[in-house]
């Protein structure tokens, strides 16, 4: 039995073997997605069915609502959540070809890979590359702030419409280069991680994503301070809307701040408090 893949529309063929999934131009289907880690997941494609294993990604898989562990069997209609992208797993009579999938057909495993069509803005691509550490950001990045506010504008605007979908695709780009500066220890502006991380906490409110608010945590457990005001009255939004965060991530973060309390002002103390209230909310998930 043949097996297809649907994301986004396109309908993927499957060939025999292995098909890789992640960030990585490497992967047969490369994501532009933050959430998803560079290689984050393969699915093993025979005769006889196919299973998708996670490779230890940051955020897991989920399959059918479920974050699986180790090598899991998939049926036919199954939904794969990769980071904030959903996959469905169809099967050759039900996987056809027309104007309503678009017909876009992945390249046998093995011989090369597909990368699916990033969103463009009329900003750089990588508008958030950055350059080696430095004890101050370089002034291009604090340029690539005001840019990526003018592209918040319209995510903004997206999400007060109701349009997560379409405000998570503006974003994705520049919240994954963002989140990739954190992880090589560059050094990015104030202004700019609290813009990535606001946008972030929005979308985790938006779309019931749990990853999106992981990112935030992620993003202020590199800065080693608390998230501002705005930010974690977003995150108390978002854990009423998300079905499950990452707990020994954001408890490990609120450790870490514990160890700088004596040298905190009332102010940041406050939103220490606060973060540990959102601790115990995340808890009762």
């Amino acid at each position: 039995m043949r097996f297809r893949l649907r994301y986004l529309q396109h309908d993927l063929e499957l060939g025999e073997g292995e098909f890789a999934i992640g960030r990585s131009a490497s992967c047969q289907l490369s994501l532009d997605d933050p959430l998803v880690s560079r290689r984050h997941a393969v699915m093993m494609v025979g005769n006889d069915g196919v299973t998708v294993e996670d490779l230890e990604s940051r955020n897991g898989v989920v399959v059918n609502g479920m974050r699986i562990e180790g090598r899991v069997h998939l049926n036919v209609g199954d939904k794969v959540m990769i980071g904030s992208q959903e996959l469905t797993l169809l099967g050759s009579r039900e996987a056809r070809s027309g104007p309503g999938t678009g017909g876009q057909i992945a390249p046998p495993v093995g011989y090369g890979k597909m990368t699916m069509p990033k969103m463009k803005i009329n900003t750089p691509s990588s508008a958030f590359a950055s350059s080696p550490l430095d004890s101050e950001p370089e002034p291009s990045m604090v340029r690539r702030a005001d840019q990526f506010k003018l592209l918040g504008g319209v995510a903004e605007k997206a999400l007060a419409l109701g349009r997560a979908g379409e405000a998570e695709r503006l974003l994705a780009s520049a919240l994954a280069d963002v989140i990739e500066s954190t992880r090589a220890g560059k050094m990015l502006p104030p202004t700019l991680v609290d813009q990535a991380a606001k946008f972030s906490a929005k979308l985790a409110t938006a779309t019931g994503k749990g990853g999106w608010a992981d990112y935030v945590i992620e993003l202020y457990d590199a800065q080693k301070r608390p998230p501002p005001a705005a930010v974690i009255d977003e995150m108390y939004s978002a854990m009423g809307k998300v079905a499950s965060v990452d707990v020994p991530r954001l408890r490990a973060y609120v450790e870490m701040l514990r160890e700088f309390l004596s040298s905190y002002g009332p102010a940041d103390r406050f939103l220490f408090q606060r973060l540990e209230g959102l601790l115990r909310l995340a808890a009762l998930k």
